[in-house]
């Protein structure tokens, strides 16, 4: 098996590697949306409200939150989930850092 060589990127470079893969799939997006639209931590059955087996969203939700994005606390039996705000601004800043580097050129290959 071979080496993914992070070494050679900067920690930053890496970082928001970790991040734009914790939301590389569609299923962890709508989830994200969901918890952004409530604008209050989940308590509750988000099988119900995305439509996806509970084993699903829970695999979805642990990605989320290895890499930061969301926090959770538990409340009795069930798991409370919010946006992590400072990881979330974090990623904010990476990629609008990233996009504002890049100005069009009027002509390209």
């Amino acid at each position: 098996m071979g080496l993914t060589k992070t070494e050679i990127f900067t920690e930053k470079q890496n970082r928001l590697a970790v991040l734009l893969k914790a939301i590389a799939h569609p299923a962890r997006i709508a989830i994200l949306e969901h918890i952004i639209s409530t604008k209050a931590c989940i308590c509750g059955d988000l099988a119900g409200e995305l439509g996806l087996a509970q084993p699903t969203i829970s695999q979805h939700l642990k990605e989320l939150k290895n890499a930061g994005l969301i926090q959770g606390t538990i409340d009795g039996v069930s798991v409370c989930y919010c946006i992590n705000t400072k990881v979330w601004e974090e990623l904010q800043q990476q990629l609008n850092g990233l996009f504002i580097t890049h100005s069009p050129k009027p002509v390209c290959c």
